[in-house]
């Protein structure tokens, strides 16, 4: 039997509403994953060194704020000046369309949107662990 999807979530920076990512939480935990929740206003830094300390498969980064632009190039650089770049990285809230090439170009495995079904965040979750396999 092969150990649980260890999943982090995260709210970065200074969006203050949780209320989507606790549901998050509770629905990957009743599937089966491992699942770490940071907390609010936490910075890019923080959430990195988490994910590496607790050895994660997927840092999920929830941001209603609109500040998706910024956090995540400063997520993923990070993770790559930290030799952690095989850390699947998720973004889940509110993303303009607009923007989603660019988040998947800097390595964004895929973007979750507030109105997708739970199901999915599951379904998606184990696909991507199971695409990049075994570290």
């Amino acid at each position: 039997m092969s150990s649980p999807i260890r999943v982090l979530l995260a709210k970065v920076g200074l969006d203050g509403h949780d209320r989507g990512v606790k549901v998050v939480a509770r629905t990957l935990r009743d599937a089966g994953m491992d699942v770490i929740y940071t907390g609010l206003h936490r910075t890019p830094l923080e959430v990195v060194n988490a994910a590496i300390q607790e050895d994660v498969d997927v840092l999920g980064i929830s941001l209603l704020s609109g500040a998706h632009m910024t956090i995540c190039p400063k997520i993923m650089d990070l993770l790559k000046e930290k030799d952690a770049e095989d850390t699947i990285v998720v973004v889940g809230g509110v993303v303009p369309d607009e923007d989603v090439a660019f988040l998947k170009e800097i390595g964004v495995k895929e973007l979750l949107l507030q109105d997708t079904p739970p199901a999915k965040i599951v379904e998606t979750l184990t696909r991507l662990v199971e695409e990049r396999g075994p570290r």
